[in-house]
């Protein structure tokens, strides 16, 4: 029986220091580079090769300043600061490679809808279709200082209803604004877009006016992969409505079942195929040839480690200023409310009481989790295990070192689950929702995107796709 292909992604970010604090200094490690366009390129050639399905790019447009009330420990340690804009890259990348996919990450909080769209749209056709945007309403209150201009970020639960706002508008731009058939391209009667089949949106909401009509013409998939990370309850909801893959992370794997049900069971209720939407949880892996070669390679990366850099990287995300706690009390000193959903893997009193701040923060994986060490047969059964009890459908690969972390899955993992039937099979070229849907490259019928395709005029009913 062939058993289900798990979407393979590699995870990263446009900075020095992801969540991997320290690893910078690594003899091996190439992230110093993250400023040429060569290692982008070459990242995506290597990614590409070794049979990954996604690169997915996260970000963040504010300075990690929690942590001692400044940014100067993010700037020392290089904990996501500085960042570049991860969407710039990608055309680059995409003209060195022809299957691998683009999650990127853009905030609905600190961007502009109209201008948004022409962004993806533009991503879309030089990509041939191979753009995901992660949606994200974005966390760090120095955002809102320099955006625009609040002490504070928006509450959480307006930073959704904003978000599902703009998604309205882009949904009207990337699917209504333009009827198919719209680019006639007639050399012979000089007519390049016939002007009665594009029109104007009309967009008058509460955060958002958008009157005029998109500034692309239609491209592969009109509308990206929808991406999204979140597990709030509004989180949760926004994701069951919009998005298509969601990247859901926490150590515990009965959270994450429990996450899953919930979001495809809002799905159904908003009219949603469930298997319409799939999920990615994030995952450290350390592997060689043998577990016992897998285990001297994490010794070495673990000497690289920077735990202090790690409590800044908590601060920024829990938004709870760690700079004064010894990193060897116990983490029950430190529990609060605004770090619970950080704190996740130590919800438990018990454990919590046998665990420092340094135990916490100074694993491989960082933050309670643990990294997966060992050869491809043992990795690969840890793999597949955890998606058969979380329903998991893949993994989001989080690099230790660049590129070589991204290497050793290539090199040992990837080819032992191809063994196992556990990847896709190269179709050729392709849309990135294709490839995860095996479907075609426009939303599905039942996704409310959809909802805002313009018909033709003597269609009555239905939609198209």
């Amino acid at each position: 029986m062939k058993r289900d292909s798990l979407i393979l992604s590699a995870f990263t970010m446009s900075t020095v220091s992801h969540g991997n604090a320290g690893l910078w200094r690594h003899p091996d490690d190439r992230t110093a580079d993250y400023t040429t366009l060569s290692y982008w390129v070459d990242l995506a050639r290597r990614l590409e090769a070794g049979g990954f399905d996604l690169l997915f790019i996260a970000d963040a447009v504010g300075q990690l300043d929690v942590y001692g009330g400044n940014a100067r420990a993010a700037l020392a340690h290089g904990v996501q600061t500085p960042v570049t804009d991860p969407l710039l890259a990608v055309s680059a990348m995409a003209a060195a490679t022809e299957r691998l996919g683009f999650g990127v990450t853009v905030s609905t909080t600190y961007e502009q809808p109209y201008l948004l769209a022409r962004k993806f749209s533009t991503l879309d056709h030089l990509t041939g279709g191979r753009i995901g945007w992660n949606i994200v309403t974005s966390l760090l209150d120095s955002a809102a200082r320099n955006i625009i201009a609040r002490d504070r970020q928006i509450s959480h639960d307006e930073r959704y209803a904003i978000a599902q706002e703009f998604l309205e508008v882009t949904y009207k731009l990337w699917e209504g604004s333009w009827e198919d058939g719209a680019v006639l391209r007639d050399r012979v009667g000089g007519i390049f877009t016939d002007p009665d089949k594009v029109h104007d949106i009309g967009h008058a909401g509460r955060y958002f006016s958008v009157p005029g009509a998109h500034l692309v013409e239609p491209s592969p998939q009109r509308t990206p992969l929808l991406l999204q990370a979140g597990t709030s309850p509004a989180g949760r909801a926004f994701a069951a409505r919009n998005a298509e893959l969601v990247f859901l992370a926490d150590p515990r794997p009965e959270v994450l079942r429990r996450n899953i049900a919930d979001i495809r069971s809002q799905a159904a209720a908003f009219g949603r195929r469930p298997e319409h939407i799939k999920f990615i949880t994030s995952v450290t892996v350390v592997v060689d040839s043998t577990d016992r070669a897998a285990q001297a390679k994490a010794s070495d990366l673990r000497r690289y480690r920077d735990a202090r850099g790690s409590v800044v990287l908590l601060s920024a995300l829990s938004g709870v200023d760690w700079s004064e706690h010894d990193l060897d009390r116990p983490i029950e000193q430190f529990e609060t409310d605004a770090s619970r959903s950080v704190l996740a893997a130590v919800d438990d009193p018990e454990v919590r009481r046998r665990l420092t701040l340094r135990d916490y923060v100074d694993g491989l994986s960082g933050f309670g989790d643990e990294a997966l060490v060992g050869s491809a047969t043992t990795v690969a059964d840890a793999l597949e295990a955890y998606a058969a009890t979380t329903g998991l459908d893949g993994f989001n690969f989080v690099y230790l070192i660049t590129p070589g972390s991204f290497d050793d899955l290539a090199e040992h993992l990837i080819p032992e689950l191809r063994r196992r039937g556990r990847t896709r099979e190269d179709a050729g070229t392709r849309t990135i929702r294709e490839a995860i849907f095996a479907g075609g490259p426009r939303l599905p019928d039942d996704h409310p995107g959809a909802g805002f395709r313009r018909l033709p005029a003597t269609t009555t009913s239905g939609a198209s796709r």
